[in-house]
């Protein structure tokens, strides 16, 4: 119940932009690796499902995670030219004076706004990103309020921030589902902006050598690791929100996140991750039913310029199942009939239904209509009223 109610929150919110896919109660579920957090979840990206997940709806503090936050709101101001990578911003005394990670630069530099995002996602620098909230913001208390109203627009129903870097504050909270649904977001509104997650080492000009390497161990260990953010108080524990694509045949490169709060330590919380991922990968498959845009089926449209319509899904419908299973999977869309015209494109219509070979269910997702259906003319409206009539 759990990930089916998480489904419906990632699909409504993200629909019909984007498609995160569906969430239901495996059958014979491939069982998880004991995990060593607080709080943790699996998500394959490139269908939406998770996979496994424990206690992520319990409210937690998400210490540098909050950064994830004041990247999606950077990149937004970047995407609609109210900031340019080019441009340099002030360092405030506020931004300098910042206590924990650090980029470490100061109030008689003028930092270009690219070099605050490497210092912000590389460093975790706390300095880079209170003067990033300032330039986007105005003030680290306006853009407080902007990365509120973008949490509840993501639909992060559970979140509160109180300030952008992460520092222990009260009622700073989120949870796994939340940042589950943010890093998501992330990844499919502004992809052009997530290789800055991937950078291994980083420092500006004039500031210790010591301080280049990320936090995020993994892009260190395994290759196919390319994100996205880690992030440590006393009160967090040690917390990271890890991004890796790997090959996977029908689908091209799949993608999986996982969520790890409240390990013991900054290697235990790699550790867990990497443990995560690879089970995700190994136990699970992941299948293409139908191509971005491509009809899953055609059925016959009355009283309209069209015989028939596609229903499907932009993005393509994509389910993860167990392991050696996607050969043999069942489907079966159930929708209204019949389908009188107008039908507009994007229009919810009709539900498909996935399940295994011994009829046990993995998923259930709604499908859209792909292509506008006007009513046909007077004379055809009639005929067809006729001949629904009749049947």
């Amino acid at each position: 119940m759990l990930r089916r109610a998480l489904f419906l929150r990632l699909f409504w919110l993200a629909f019909p932009m984007v498609f995160l896919g569906p969430l239901s109660a495996w059958a014979q579920t491939p069982q998880p690796p004991e995990m060593a957090a607080r709080a943790w979840l699996l998500m394959d990206v490139t269908s939406g499902q998770v996979l496994a997940a424990k206690d992520s709806d319990q409210p937690v503090e998400p210490a540098s995670l909050t950064k994830l936050m004041t990247a999606y709101l950077v990149f937004d101001a970047l995407r609609a030219k109210r900031l340019t990578l080019e441009q340099t911003l002030p360092v405030s005394e506020r931004a300098w004076k910042m206590p924990g990670s650090r980029m470490f630069i100061d109030p008689r530099m003028q930092v270009p706004v690219e070099d605050l995002i490497k210092g912000m996602i590389v460093q975790s620098g706390n300095d880079a990103t209170v003067a990033l909230a300032e330039g986007v913001g105005g003030s680290v208390e306006r853009f407080v309020e902007m990365m509120n109203n973008q949490a509840r627009a993501l639909g992060m129903t559970a979140s509160r921030f109180r300030n952008p870097e992460g520092l222990t504050e009260p009622g700073h909270i989120t949870t796994a589902q939340d940042l589950a649904i943010l890093a998501t977001r992330l990844l499919r509104d502004f992809p052009e902006y997530v290789p800055y997650y991937a950078i291994q080492r980083y420092r500006y000009p004039g500031t210790p050598q010591a301080n280049d390497s990320n936090r995020n161990l993994l892009l260190f260990r395994d290759p196919t690791v390319d994100g996205l953010k880690t992030g440590y108080t006393r009160a967090a524990g040690y917390c990271m929100v890890t991004t890796a694509r790997r090959e996977a045949s029908g689908v091209g490169q799949r993608r999986l996140l996982s969520v790890v709060l409240g390990a013991a330590s900054e290697n235990a919380r790699a550790v867990e991750s990497q443990k995560l991922l690879n089970w995700g990968f190994t136990a699970f498959e992941t299948v293409r039913l139908a191509g971005p845009g491509e009809a899953l089926v055609r059925p016959k449209v009355w009283k309209g310029k069209s015989a028939d319509v596609g229903l499907g899904l932009p993005l393509g419908v994509v389910v993860t199942v167990p392991a050696g299973e996607g050969s043999r999977l069942q489907t079966e869309v159930v929708r209204t009939e019949p389908l009188v015209a107008p039908l507009q494109r994007g229009q919810p219509l009709g539900t498909l239904r996935v399940r295994l070979a011994n009829g046990s269910p993995v998923v259930e997702m709604p499908l859209t209509v792909l292509e506008t259906v006007e009513e046909s003319g007077v004379f055809g409206r009639a005929w067809d009223a006729i001949r629904l009539w009749i049947r």
